[in-house]
């Protein structure tokens, strides 16, 4: 049954080949040096397979978007002359995993090279390198030629167990690779605008946001093979796929960014509400998928949306393009070095101790709490949720709750289109979680009600009241937050950054401290019926 399905699937590759090389759902280059030069000893090989869609309960748009950039990818590449193998799950999923197929498709073509590019999550680099070591097959890694710092370089910039911050790596990044510097030093005189990048939208902004550029892919034979083969997933889907899945409606994405975004980007990057139809895409590129599957490359991103600040310099200030520029070649190369740097044991890292599970509601937005609902609505609808809903509404309330860093990890992982292990565990585990005793963040980003009421519209319309700390209708952050910062304090208090959380706790009376303290120990006995 197994090779009848493969056989079915190959007739258009001739069953020899001297070299075999696999690709992976995240690593779409085609800029990549292996595609420069057509070579009939070669096979190429994209696969769907079960350990991909199984060891995370993905998103259904996310498993999707994957599956419909492979079979585009594969297409290009047959276009351009090279042989192709594209294998559905109506072929691999009986395989063993990724081993069993390779051992197959390797027997079949009578290949005795094997090329693979680096994967960029662990449990893969270390499959593929236990793959080639237990095999008789003259095998070669190669880089994925995406990132600024190459893989051999990392070691360079970070070292295990060790803190680092992204504002110095930045430094180096723009200094390295001369991006938006003049005779050395950083244009604008600054090397981060982000005390200009904090702005909430007001009512009078709501109009201006510009409507999304979407994609209408039609991938209902894709969702009739999820359903065909009982993928377990969650969010929602349509025959419509609305992300973009090749390269030219990535580069129009990054485009229409440009012209209609970047403008007020930086100004709003850390803006939410409620009150817009566009509240889920407002001024964000929404590129990370296309990026983090390679489609795009960081450097031709950051060049592009360069190029459209040196040319509309009337509308796109400094502040808007740097904020952009920090995310590519700051943050996103940063996380990448803190997670090679400090894998496999990172995953284990739960030093605040937390234990709770997961609140039931974060798997469908049933809470009555309206920045939750929001930010949990949208990201089973789309996907996506940008980087302060999922730091400061979601992120915070898992922190301050307590809920233990697996299952935080498990939810970010699954639910967002471009989550990736590499790129998910530091922003989750590091970041939002302070799991990691601040190898990544300085201090731990929880926050009351009053953020979330300073950053956006949500407590206008919720039902908890976000100015009341304790009894009957209190907003939960706000006790939570003070539960969370009390039962720290030995860890916490002697970090500067907490001082005056600490001199204002200190400030509250005993009877006032005691009703915040019940407060929260009533909300955390049932998070559920939050």
């Amino acid at each position: 049954m197994v090779e009848e399905a493969f056989t079915q699937k190959t007739d258009s590759v001739q069953l020899s080949a001297s070299t075999l090389r696999l690709v992976l759902g995240d690593q779409l280059n085609s800029q990549h040096h292996w595609y420069k030069e057509v070579d009939d000893s070669v096979v190429y090989l994209l696969a769907e397979l079960r350990q991909e869609t199984d060891y995370a309960q993905h998103h259904i748009q996310k498993v999707c978007a994957f599956f419909a950039a492979m079979e585009e990818f594969s297409a290009v590449l047959s276009s351009k002359g090279h042989r192709v193998m594209h294998l559905t799950l109506d072929s691999t999923s009986d395989f063993n995993g990724l081993n069993g197929l390779l051992d197959h498709v390797i027997s079949e073509l009578g290949a005795n090279n094997f090329h693979y590019q680096l994967p960029d999550e662990y449990r893969l680099r270390e499959q593929l390198q236990h793959f080639v070591n237990s095999r008789d097959i003259v095998s070669e890694a190669f880089e994925s030629e995406h990132f600024f710092v190459s893989d051999y370089e990392l070691g360079g910039y970070f070292t295990a167990a060790k803190a680092h911050r992204m504002e110095a790596f930045y430094r180096k990044m723009r200094q390295r690779f001369d991006i938006l510097m003049c005779d050395g030093q950083p244009v604008g005189a600054k090397w981060n605008f982000d005390q200009s990048n904090r702005q909430k939208l007001k009512s009078s902004d709501l109009a201006d946001i510009p409507a999304p550029l979407i994609f209408s892919n039609n991938v209902s034979e894709i969702l009739r093979r999820i359903e065909r083969h009982n993928l377990a997933t969650i969010g929602e889907a349509s025959s419509s796929l609305l992300w973009p899945i090749n390269r030219g409606q990535a580069l129009s994405l990054l485009d229409y960014f440009c012209q209609h975004c970047l403008p007020r980007f930086g100004q709003f990057q850390d803006a939410m509400t409620g009150s817009s139809e566009f509240a889920w895409s407002l001024y964000h590129s929404r590129i990370s998928f296309a990026l983090n599957v390679k489609i795009l490359s960081p450097k031709e991103v950051i060049d592009t949306a360069i190029h459209h600040y040196e040319g509309n310099r009337t509308s796109i200030d400094i502040a808007q393009i740097e904020g952009f520029v920090r995310q590519i070649l700051g943050w996103r190369e940063f996380v990448r070095g803190i997670y090679w740097a400090n894998m496999p044991s990172y995953t284990e890292l739960n030093v605040l101790g937390a234990t709770r599970s997961l609140p039931k509601w974060f798997w469908t937005g049933n809470t009555k709490m309206r920045c939750q609902q929001a930010a949990i609505e949208q990201s089973l609808k789309f996907a996506y949720a940008h980087h302060i809903q999922r730091l400061m509404i979601t992120g915070n309330f898992s922190l301050i709750a307590g809920v233990q860093p697996n299952e935080v990890d498990d939810w970010y992982l699954g639910i967002y289109i471009d989550a990736l292990e590499w790129v998910e565990l530091p922003n989750t585990r590091g970041m939002s979680q302070f799991a990691d005793g601040g190898l990544v963040a300085s201090k731990a980003y929880a926050a009351s009600g009053n953020y979330v009421n300073k950053m956006s519209d949500y407590c206008k319309t919720c039902f908890y009241q976000v100015k009341q700390v304790s009894g009957h209708g209190a907003c939960p952050l706000n006790s939570l937050y003070w539960h969370f910062m009390n039962r720290h304090s030995e860890a916490f208090s002697g970090n500067l950054r907490n001082r005056m959380v600490y001199a204002n706790w200190r400030k509250k009376t005993t009877a006032e401290q005691e009703a915040i303290l019940t407060q929260a120990e009533q909300y955390l006995q049932d998070l559920d019926e939050l």
